[in-house]
């Protein structure tokens, strides 16, 4: 990118109600101008005064999502890096409680030279400084912010205080202020109504922010005379008025706003010169096989935060990208690890294609867990542990193939006599909570002709951690002996990052430390994913013709 460029900045903002999808409207924004070849990058801005989603029960605010540098961050910068296929950072969240925190710790250390710190201009300061610090390492031609909440919402005061500031400072073209709205239905009236979006518009007004685009989200088309009247009410022109309506799933959405010229739209009002059409091939061979699936599988996805399926978010879009891989629609069947003890949930798992073990803290619903690994072990299912999933994995077969008595997790018991999985050293001492954990990108070495050097093609690979237990090495040689394979290890401290069974004994059973739905795309699928489908496929064919075979 030519220095001579200045980066330009997108704010993207919402209104009316949340959970609008200001997320994927800004994912789909980037995809689109990525694809005409510009460097693009998102960011997300929480107004809640926690400094991350670190400590966050997922029932708040759904799964946390790490990235390669370690920083646990929102949910929408996993759809960030499955539509750009680009890694992210820590520069691409920022919290409330963050800046705070950073300008709260600079008075103490003296840097503002006694003078009173207030919210303008110290705080609207060191907001603006973590919108602009992507902008300014020269990498991106644009940097999209999503800001979080609704306009009007007291906590983001601030934020949409320094996004102005933001508009005068860059600029004339440089800043381009996108608002998502809601143009509801109203069945009994039978008609769409717009006067939320007005609303909407005005109070954001208020905060001294014209919007140059607005995103209207809407279950029904929005007919032209309605976007000419909101485009009247709300200073802007009938084609900035863009329709968002509700889709068959989130990945045709890129595609619904190049109809509706959203990246034209930005380019123009950024004065940012582009005939370079949209290259969407690769996009659409996705979208192809995705909504033409050839087969149908059934997997298990075992956990206890299973009622809100924004917890398992991205293993919910790795499974998503596997299945298209495979060309096959994986139904996913949510199963609450605290149900395990009963008959009819037993027979549902026995009855599926794949059984997947998801991560978690604390003790609630670990046992069932353990059960759900050896009934895929024992009857063998395809079975695939993530983090603690893992973990359960390695209990299971220490229990009842190792015959290591009463062996447990240090987590699951304090007082375990055989401590199979325990808190590393450096973690004993340990009593703040968050940031604390093996975060971010560490590497593993493969053992050669395994089952992951398989999947994975390669003998070295990286991803991604969050958890704070580990494999306790003390049992390696016993585990190793009964059979348990080892076979990825970090070459660093030789902590165990993925455990499996041989063939012979199982046909598909794996275990990883890490989290490999992280890293999966629309582009690239997180293979292990991949293989676990496929496995799955199998299984679901063979079972199949031994029931024609018995008819």
């Amino acid at each position: 990118m030519s220095t001579a460029k200045p980066t330009k900045y997108i704010f993207v903002t919402g209104g009316v109600a949340s959970s609008l999808g200001k997320g994927i409207v800004a994912s789909s924004l980037a995809k689109l101008l990525q694809a005409r070849g510009l460097s693009v990058t998102i960011q997300k801005i929480d107004p809640y005064i926690n400094v991350d989603p670190g400590t966050l029960n997922p029932y708040e605010h759904g799964e946390c999502y790490v990235t390669d540098d370690g920083a646990e961050t929102d949910l929408d910068l996993g759809h960030y890096e499955r539509f750009l296929n680009v890694p992210t950072s820590q520069d691409n969240n920022v919290t409330t409680g963050r800046i705070y925190y950073n300008v709260i710790m600079a008075e103490r250390e003296g840097k503002y030279l006694g003078k009173t710190v207030q919210v303008v201009p110290h705080i609207t300061d060191e907001i603006k400084r973590c919108i602009t610090a992507l902008g300014t390492t020269g990498n991106f031609d644009i940097v999209i912010t999503e800001i979080g909440g609704c306009v009007g919402d007291i906590e983001s005061l601030p934020i949409i205080e320094a996004a102005r500031q933001l508009k005068y400072e860059l600029g004339e073209n440089n800043t381009l202020f996108i608002h998502l709205t809601l143009v509801p239905y109203l069945s009994s009236a039978g008609e769409l109504k717009t006067k939320p979006t007005q609303h909407s518009v005005r109070t954001l007004s208020e905060s001294g922010i014209q919007a140059d685009i607005l995103v209207c989200r809407t279950e029904h088309p929005i007919p032209q005379d309605m976007r000419r009247k909101i485009a009247l009410f709300c200073n802007v022109q009938p084609n900035d008025v863009i329709e968002s309506i509700d889709a068959e799933t989130i990945y045709d959405v890129p595609l619904l706003m190049k109809k509706e010229k959203l990246d034209q739209r930005a380019l123009y009002k950024l004065n940012l010169y582009n005939d370079q059409e949209p290259d969407l091939d690769s996009w659409k061979d996705f979208l192809g096989k995705y909504k033409n699936p050839t087969d149908q599988i059934t997997v298990g996805l075992v956990g206890k935060y299973v009622e809100l399926k924004d917890a398992y978010k991205s293993i919910a879009e790795a499974f998503i990208h596997a299945g298209a891989e495979n060309e096959c629609r994986v139904k996913v069947e949510w199963i609450s690890s605290e149900t395990l003890e009963q008959e009819e949930v037993i027979e549902q798992l026995l009855n599926l294609d794949g059984i997947l073990v998801a991560p978690g803290f604390g003790e609630r619903g670990l046992e069932g867990k353990i059960r759900a690994v050896q009934l895929a072990r024992e009857n063998k299912i395809p079975f695939f542990g993530i983090c603690l999933g893992m973990q359960m994995a390695v209990i299971e077969y220490a229990r009842n193939v190792a015959g290591i008595a009463g062996a447990s997790s240090s987590e699951l018991e304090p007082s375990t006599p055989n401590p199979v999985i325990d808190l590393m050293q450096e973690q004993k001492a340990i009593k703040a909570k968050g940031g604390t954990m093996r975060l971010g990108a560490w590497p593993c070495d493969l053992q050669k002709d395994s089952l992951a050097h398989q999947i994975y093609g390669k003998k070295k690979i990286s991803e991604r951690h969050r958890h704070r237990y580990e494999f306790n090495n003390a049992y390696l040689k016993q585990l190793n002996s009964a059979g348990l394979v080892t076979s990825g290890i970090n070459p660093e401290s030789k902590l165990v990052e993925i455990i499996e069974l041989k063939p012979d004994v199982h046909p598909f059973f794996i275990g990883v430390q890490f989290h490999p739905e992280y890293k999966s795309t629309v582009l690239s699928p997180a293979p292990l994913f991949v293989h676990f489908v496929k496995a799955a496929l199998t299984y679901s064919l063979a079972k199949r013709e031994s029931v024609t075979v018995g008819v």
